[in-house]
């Protein structure tokens, strides 16, 4: 195609293009300039332009519609599904918006407009109106009318909604039972009322925790009355996953989630986003350095108790991080709920009673054969070990469990400050035995 583009063989190039799926089309138009991108672009098939567009990153679309013509706008935003639409006008700064709503009418302008009014991350803000919706009094027959004279411009046929008169939402049916019911078969006889939705209002890592428990394709969204507002799509929820995943990640890296990609997020954003969290950890770490000035006295009493701070550090810091991350990581898949309290405390207790015991054997004998320092050094270090190692554990399973339980986000509880405080625990630990045990 780069041959073909070079040559200026745009008939070539736009029968060479037209064989690919529209997101590896998208991934080779990212890759050329803007003259480019745009020329090759206008060379697809409408219906391939317009899904192509919407996998597009937002700064590529930006880009876009800055090169388009009002006309090239107008068709693209005609076709879009309402949701990609709405995502579209939340992402583009207020200049571009401006020029979309100049080429959309009255009502959907109105439409639109209700919609961003949804919080952002919301069940609202996800959902489309682009649905099959059915009345119970239908026969199976005038169903498939409907599906036939609507369908191509729905998300979705395969789920049909049933609404009353107030768009109350009442039930569901499948096409599959539509078609194989007899034709003069009442809709209110196949559809199914047991039917799972979500609030407009609901967080989407709700919605995405509904979507994943009962493996859904698609999903009706009701206002606070029970009236059908919308439904939510998979492709759509694997998106908010994969973005709660990355927010979590950045949480536990103690940085500030960021919405934009790495390599288009200026240095002084991605600084702001980190500085702050490493500024509290650098000020809760003073509490180490006050500890160890503390017990300067047994320290320089017995300079051989400074070799071994950092591994007991270590190994309080690690034990942390591996609770922590169990914890969050069943809390984010509901497998943990804030309930379990007790019960993962108990867990990790026994757990680090077994981890413990063994990485204090081991050391006990390395310490012993190895570092070849005295019996009740090598004892008080073992038994440092057991105890740190403990403490650590339990202490990463009870900070996520708390953290939700104060409408905190769990991942915040993670490596970082999980060691912060390990790190200042450990240490206490360490001299007040070492206080005890030698006698000092």
């Amino acid at each position: 195609m780069n041959d073909l583009l070079i040559k200026k063989d745009y008939e070539g190039l736009q029968n060479a293009i037209s064989v690919y799926n529209p997101v590896d089309i998208r991934d080779y138009i990212e890759e050329l300039d803007l003259t480019e991108a745009i020329l090759v672009f206008r060379l697809l098939k409408k219906e391939d332009a317009v899904e192509v567009f919407s996998k597009m990153e937002k700064d590529v679309k930006y880009r876009f519609l800055k090169g388009m013509t009002d006309s090239e706008i107008k068709y693209i935003i005609d076709e879009l599904y309402f949701d990609d639409r709405v995502d579209l006008m939340e992402e583009m700064p207020a200049g571009i918006v401006k020029n979309i709503l100049r080429n959309t009418n009255e009502e959907e302008r109105n439409l639109m407009n209700k919609f961003l009014k949804y919080p952002k991350d919301s069940a609202g803000s996800l959902m489309t109106i682009e649905y099959v919706e059915l009345k119970e009094f239908m026969t199976t027959e005038e169903a498939l009318e409907i599906i036939k004279e609507t369908g191509d411009d729905k998300v979705t046929v395969y789920t049909c909604y049933v609404t009353n008169e107030t768009k109350k939402l009442l039930g569901f049916v499948t096409l599959r039972r539509i078609i194989t019911a007899p034709s003069k078969t009442k809709i209110s006889e196949l559809m199914d009322e047991d039917v799972i939705s979500v609030h407009t209002l609901d967080d989407q890592e709700i919605v995405a925790n509904v979507f994943n428990k009962y493996g859904f394709v698609v999903m009706p969204v009701v206002d606070s009355e029970g009236r059908m507002t919308g439904v939510i799509t998979v492709d759509d929820i694997l998106e908010v996953m994969e973005q709660e995943a990355t927010e979590d990640f950045q949480r536990m890296a103690a940085m500030i989630p960021q919405e934009e990609e790495y390599l288009d997020t200026s240095p002084f954003k991605l600084a702001k986003s980190r500085v702050a969290w490493l500024l509290i950890l650098m000020i809760t770490a003073t509490f180490t350095g006050q500890i160890m000035n503390h017990y300067n006295t047994l320290i320089q009493s017995m300079i051989v108790l400074n070799m071994f701070i950092p591994m007991i550090m270590d190994a309080g810091g690690n034990s942390g991080s591996q609770s922590s991350t169990l914890i969050i990581r069943g809390l984010a898949t509901g497998e943990i709920h804030t309930r379990d309290f007790f019960k993962v405390i108990f867990k990790e207790f026994k757990v680090s009673i077994l981890v413990g015991f063994i990485i204090a054997l081991v050391n006990f004998t390395k310490v012993l054969l190895f570092d070849r320092v005295p019996m009740d050094i090598a004892l008080l270090i073992s038994v440092t070990l057991m105890f740190t190692i403990t403490a650590a554990k339990v202490i990463g399973g009870i900070l996520p469990i708390a953290a939700k339980k104060l409408k905190m986000d769990p991942a915040i509880m993670a490596g970082p400050l999980i060691t912060t405080v390990v790190d200042t625990l450990s240490l206490i630990i360490y001299f007040e035995l070492a206080s005890h045990f030698i006698r000092i």
